[in-house]
């Protein structure tokens, strides 16, 4: 398939000779997947595991499932299972969820759905329709639209499919400045693999680029994927397309236009799924360089939709079976876990996960301005589907999504300790 900057024949290759380098990312999807993928990183990673790169790359024992290990829970089991404002609460795990929220931030805002017996399933939520802004928890939408236009493309192709992103090669333009979200960079020669941010022209594969999106939760990546998703509306079979014929795109295309199209690609999967857009809105690209060409607006979610979005997935309907399959395995963590899920009660836990964050800052007197420290904003959400363990016939099955705004404290440490706390919580109900 042609690049959609130039036609190359080459293997892309980052950072030739680069040695290993202490792996600070956190990566999602199963290291054996690289033969369905090309997802370079895969590959590196798994020979640090059997010793045929340098470098270590300790996993706790539920990262460590195969390709085609990871299931959908819902999927043939409970196809009508929702939640909403409705939804009844189960007595004991609502009691469990608001003894953990009573001893924090009133900021806090739960959901939880216990689907260990999916034809029985239990609920429970804080304040679940109060939202924020998304940060980068919005980037499973951009995902979403993604998988929405190839399957609109590619209906009964899934071949097809995969060969869009494994083929397609995207080269990172001003639109993915600035960053600084470090992503895996694989040597020539597979001598080794580093970390580092985005810088312009940089060239991955689709696949790749939703990889570095989802866990490393490059910023860079998240605006690459989203554009590529309004070429894709645009250009439909004909995509990719040359950098002029994309570069003549966007620059005769007004931008109301194009922050119109921009909004409908995110949305109309989510409608399609019959979801609240409203509590699902993603308006903003997650980099100023894009933003100067689509101009953004308000975003926002809740839990309580976030929750109603793994239902979906569990159910192999966001989008389509094959799609769903293939976003929880890109959620499924491989590498050093962080936030929610470094919880030392997760470490026989398969973890399908998305974490995100947003800070601002005002002048105060005596306050300096750090990271994940923010005194006018400073947002972290988590949402999780824990499978505890990770294999057996006694798994305990879970989804949760968990949003907080504690000014001036990095929360990560605290969002560790309330995933042990519902973790133990949903072990005392299914002993």
């Amino acid at each position: 398939m042609r690049s959609k900057s130039r036609i190359s024949a080459r293997t892309w290759v980052l950072g030739v000779g680069m040695s290993l380098v202490c792996l600070l990312a956190a990566d999602p999807y199963p290291l054996d997947g690289y033969e369905q993928t090309g997802i370079r990183r895969l590959r590196a990673y798994a020979m640090i595991q059997d010793g045929t790169m340098p470098g270590t790359l300790p996993l706790p024992p539920g990262a460590r499932l195969g390709w085609n290990s990871v299931k959908l829970r819902l999927a043939g089991v409970n196809d009508t299972l929702d939640v909403g404002p409705n939804t009844p609460v189960d007595a004991e795990l609502q009691r469990g969820l608001e003894r953990i929220a009573e001893t924090r931030d009133p900021s806090y805002r739960f959901a939880v759905l216990d689907i260990t017996d999916p034809t029985r399933p239990r609920y429970a939520a804080v304040k679940p329709t109060l939202g924020y802004t998304p940060g980068s928890v919005g980037k499973l939408l951009v995902m979403t639209a993604l998988f929405h236009q190839l399957r609109e493309l590619y209906p009964d192709q899934l071949g097809a499919r995969a060969r869009v992103l494994r083929e397609t090669m995207i080269t990172a333009d001003e639109w993915a400045m600035p960053n600084s979200h470090a992503v895996p960079v694989v040597a020539a020669d597979w001598s080794g693999v580093t970390h580092r941010a985005v810088r312009v022209g940089d060239e991955f594969s689709l696949w790749e680029w939703v990889d570095h999106m989802v866990s490393p939760s490059s910023n860079a990546a998240g605006t690459m994927v989203w554009k590529q998703v309004i070429l894709l509306d645009e250009f439909g079979r004909g995509y990719p397309v040359s950098q002029q014929e994309e570069a003549t795109f966007f620059a005769t295309t007004s931008k109301q236009e194009l922050a119109a199209r921009a909004y409908r690609v995110i949305e109309e999967p989510l409608l399609e799924l019959g979801l609240d857009t409203a509590q699902l809105k993603l308006r903003s690209f997650f980099t100023r360089g894009a933003s100067r060409v689509v101009p953004g607006q308000a975003s926002l979610v809740t839990p309580q939709e976030l929750v109603r979005w793994l239902v979906k997935l569990e159910q192999g309907k966001v989008v389509d079976r094959w799609s769903s399959i293939e976003m929880k395995k890109l959620m499924y963590f491989t590498r050093r876990r962080y936030r929610y899920a470094v919880s030392s009660a997760l470490d026989s836990a398969a973890v399908y996960f998305k974490s995100g964050s947003l800070y601002g800052c005002r002048p105060e007197p005596g306050y300096e301005c750090v990271q994940y420290k923010g005194n006018a904003q400073n947002l972290m959400h988590s949402v999780a589907i824990v499978e505890s363990p990770a294999e057996g016939e006694r798994q305990r099955v879970y989804l949760v999504a968990m949003m907080s705004d504690v000014l001036k404290l990095n929360s990560a440490q605290v969002h560790a300790q309330i995933a042990t706390q519902v973790e133990r919580l949903i072990r005392q109900l299914n002993p």
